[in-house]
């Protein structure tokens, strides 16, 4: 793959990324105030009461803090975002194109192996360069309430959490776990969607039913891998809440101590607390896979 090919990846996987985030803001602001609750010091201390359903955050956070709060650190989120797609889709290309080709008709096995390695290692790859931004974007998020802010935003939360108990390292609290999930979730985000667009006989299609088509299959692959790695995002979600204070006050010691404590304190289903939302906004994960395709056509036509 040359250099311009690699540039054109860069750039559709970060638009598209861009624009759907933007669409899916809202409910994503929704999942992250769920998923992370039982880990957020104002809620356990009871001065935020707790939130009991999809339908009850989105009514607070409205009421609280407004129309506007539900794009809370959007613009975050894009510069992390922009970045963690435009690295996924490219170095999902270029990893892949390092791989044997196998036809899906032919060697199925080998064809979908291919695609959830390269899925894979780009995820893990891209998430490296990008993970004190995903920090900041779970924290900015997860500031519920009407009182005061506790970060004033992006340069704030990470200079405060650079101070933690682990200095610049603490920005990365929970980098562990999110490396063992986003290969699952790569992998089946990628691999998935790549071996059903490969049976996809209205792939090459430009019409409304390959369009619909693709997104049938960006869809299935979107909800897949949401359900695969979600344990592993809630862990991890959960280890970031506690970043930036003294580890005397840390709820959780480690990975496996917070997996364990979840499963003991709020039983196995809480791994999956926020999963309805997190549904919802896999449709923005499909969008991104269709408009890729689409923007990549159009930036090389």
């Amino acid at each position: 793959m040359g250099q311009f090919d690699f540039l054109m990846d860069f750039l559709a996987g970060g638009i598209s990324g861009a624009i759907a985030k933007t669409c899916t803001a809202p409910i994503e602001r929704v999942k992250l105030i769920i998923q992370t609750q039982d880990a957020n010091p104002r809620i356990i201390s009871g001065e935020v009461p707790r939130y009991t359903g999809i339908g009850n955050c989105f009514t607070r956070v409205y009421s609280e803090q407004g129309l506007r709060a539900f794009w809370a650190g959007n613009g975050v989120n894009i510069i992390r975002y922009f970045p963690t797609q435009a690295f996924n889709f490219a170095f999902k290309d270029t990893i892949k194109a390092l791989f044997p080709k196998y036809n899906a008709k032919d060697d199925f096995g080998k064809f979908f192996a291919v695609n959830v390695a390269s899925g894979g290692l780009a995820g893990a790859g891209s998430l490296c360069i990008v993970y004190p931004l995903d920090y900041a974007r779970t924290r900015l998020a997860s500031d519920v309430g009407a009182g005061k802010k506790q970060f004033n935003g992006l340069v704030d939360c990470l200079t405060k959490t650079a101070k933690g108990p682990k200095g610049f390292l603490s920005l990365y609290n929970g980098f562990g776990v999110s490396v063992v999930g986003i290969i699952p979730f790569r992998g089946a985000y990628f691999g998935v969607n790549d071996t059903l667009n490969g049976l996809n006989p209205f792939q090459k299609e430009r019409s409304v039913r390959g369009i619909a088509s693709k997104f049938l299959c960006a869809q299935t692959a979107a909800i897949c891998a949401a359900y695969v790695s979600y344990p592993f995002d809630t862990v991890r979600r959960r280890l970031q809440m506690q970043s930036e204070k003294p580890k005397a006050d840390w709820k959780y010691s480690g990975t496996m101590n917070c997996f364990s404590t979840i499963v003991a304190e709020e039983g196995a289903t809480a791994l999956f607390k926020g999963a309805g939302a997190n549904a919802l906004r896999t449709v923005g994960s499909a969008l991104v896979l269709v408009l890729y395709g689409e923007i990549q056509k159009i930036l090389k036509a």
